[in-house]
């Protein structure tokens, strides 16, 4: 959408795409159609015909469950044959989150990559390395897209150790690196640690994805490291990073509302909020035509600015903002829900047990997800090696499955 046209003008291409997102999903996917069916039963009128962009608020939500619930392609609004990505994340159940991508919707996705990039000031001059956990490396790959689109030397999310990461950044000339907040506090550590001194490095600026930051922390790590921060906001489990970006003023983060819908509501009561009111953030997808979203539910707390940015870009802002609206939490960057946890523990022990999960953030240290299991005669051998080897495949397979690093302590029941 080019930037000069006037808010009339965007609004009238937001609503016609909104109108068209609504009819192939309608036409295309069940669980859409049924939803459809049951408004125009209690309205009398279709919704797909919408006539203004706030008559959104009439439709119903989606949530993480419905992704779950209809995996892996029940949510698909194109043929299997028109698909040419194809990404799992963990699910908020014991079925992962399924999305496909189809070649439009990678050129899309590619070229939203590509201009928060560029809003940042990453050129073709650059370097670019991608340090992201593996419950995030299907950004690694957008991330990877979006900087080359832009001509950029590109090293790719490879699973590394801390010391080679740390090898890389050094002896590769990394000027731009994308990483978690959480990560990048460790990564200085290290450096620290190793004796280097940032100023030796070609790193100009990190790109700050997952997690919202603080601008105390901000300007710690910035004058830790020599370096710019730049944040973008995205989606862990659909349908990936860069929905939303700082311009060089960071005053909030510009939203790719040629391609999202943001809406901001009352949590408890999902009614629309006020204009400037704190709540949660909603999205609708304007584009995408494989995966589409209709009033997603994002969890993520935020609030929305109307006001005109001084960088003259015309797309509205947010301001995210720290903690979430449900019950899920954010491990460097990657959701986790309690229900995953259940339905692992379920499938290694054969039942559930009694346990309290908690985020533990380290200073030096990757955060982590402590789960704390209560001991009982039916959970676990006396025999201290057997003991041993279930808690390691356990912690393994729960660290697998999550993408997220799991500690795991055993407690007496009544500690509980």
């Amino acid at each position: 959408m080019p930037d000069n046209m006037t808010p009339d003008e965007r609004a009238q291409i937001q609503l016609e795409r909104l109108q068209s997102t609504l009819n192939r999903a309608y036409r295309n996917v069940p669980f859409h159609r049924n939803r459809q069916n049951r408004i125009s039963e209690k309205t009398g009128k279709d919704p797909s015909l919408l006539e203004d962009l706030s008559e959104i608020s009439g439709l119903p939500f989606m949530a993480r469950k419905h992704l779950g619930k209809h995996y892996p392609y029940g949510l698909f609004a194109v043929p299997l044959r028109d698909i040419v990505r194809i990404h799992t994340a963990p699910g908020t159940s014991a079925n992962p989150t399924v999305t496909g991508y189809t070649r439009q919707d990678l050129l899309n996705w590619r070229e939203m990559v590509s201009r928060a990039l560029m809003t940042g000031g990453v050129d073709s001059y650059d370097i670019l390395q991608i340090s992201l956990a593996t419950g995030l490396a299907n950004w690694g790959r957008d991330y990877k897209d979006g900087a080359e689109a832009l001509a950029v030397g590109v090293i790719p999310n490879t699973p590394l150790s801390p010391e080679k990461q740390l090898m890389v950044l050094r002896d590769y000339k990394t000027s731009v690196l994308v990483t978690t907040p959480s990560e990048a506090v460790r990564m200085a550590g290290r450096m620290f640690r190793a004796g280097l001194n940032p100023t030796a490095l070609n790193l100009k600026r990190l790109i700050l994805v997952g997690e919202p930051v603080e601008q105390g922390f901000r300007e710690h790590i910035e004058a830790q490291l020599h370096v710019d921060t730049w944040l973008h906001y995205g989606l862990s489990e659909v349908p990936g990073p860069a929905i939303a970006f700082e311009c060089e003023h960071r005053q909030g983060l510009h939203i790719s509302d040629d391609h999202f819908l943001p809406e901001i509501i009352d949590p408890g009561t999902g009614a629309v909020l006020p204009e400037g009111e704190a709540g949660e953030l909603v999205l609708t997808s304007l584009t995408t035509r494989a995966f589409p979203l209709i009033r997603f539910r994002t969890g993520d707390r935020a609030r929305l600015i109307q006001e005109p940015c001084k960088c003259g870009r015309p797309m509205i802002r947010m301001e995210w903002l720290e903690g979430r609206t449900d019950d899920m939490l954010n491990v460097n960057g990657v959701k986790v829900h309690q229900d995953q946890i259940t339905g692992r523990l379920k499938d290694a022990l054969g039942f559930v047990p009694t346990f309290r999960h908690y985020l533990r953030k380290q200073p030096d240290e990757k955060n982590l997800l402590e789960i704390c299991i209560a001991v009982n005669d039916k959970l676990f051998s006396d025999e201290i090696k057997m003991l041993e080897r279930q808690l390691r495949e356990l912690k393994t397979g729960l660290s697998e499955t999550l993408g997220v690093p799991v500690q795991l302590r055993l407690k007496e029941k009544s500690s509980f």
